[in-house]
């Protein structure tokens, strides 16, 4: 009976942690979300630059997978170790680009 209440708790718990995962919705962000509710709730973002006409472009990368892995196996002989470490270019996923107006309002957004 335990592994059968211990089953249904878990799934209980599933359920309610998969639905605080919510999605933002951008589209009624835009217009009024700040760059500093942005900074509060992303921390400072990866990159932003500047552009010519005032407008602030700023990324946050969401979603990041670093290029490096490591494999242990034994050896031919008993009690040999063999170690082998591939250590590639680091890759990201998942960018979120947010680009404000000159007074730092929401103007467009976009996820790579």
């Amino acid at each position: 009976m335990t592994a059968v209440r211990n089953l249904l708790l878990f799934s209980l718990l599933a359920v309610l942690f998969a639905g605080c995962a919510t999605k933002t919705d951008w589209n009624a962000r835009v217009g009024h979300y700040t760059y500093d509710q942005a900074v509060m709730e992303f921390g400072p973002p990866d990159k932003s630059a500047r552009l010519t006409d005032g407008r602030l472009v700023v990324e946050w990368i969401t979603r990041y997978n670093g290029g490096s892995t490591v494999f242990v196996n034994s050896g031919f002989y008993p009690g040999q170790v063999g170690i082998v470490q591939s250590v590639g270019p680091s890759t990201y996923t998942d960018i979120l680009r947010l680009t404000f107006d000159p007074h730092n309002v929401l103007y467009a957004w976009e996820k790579k």
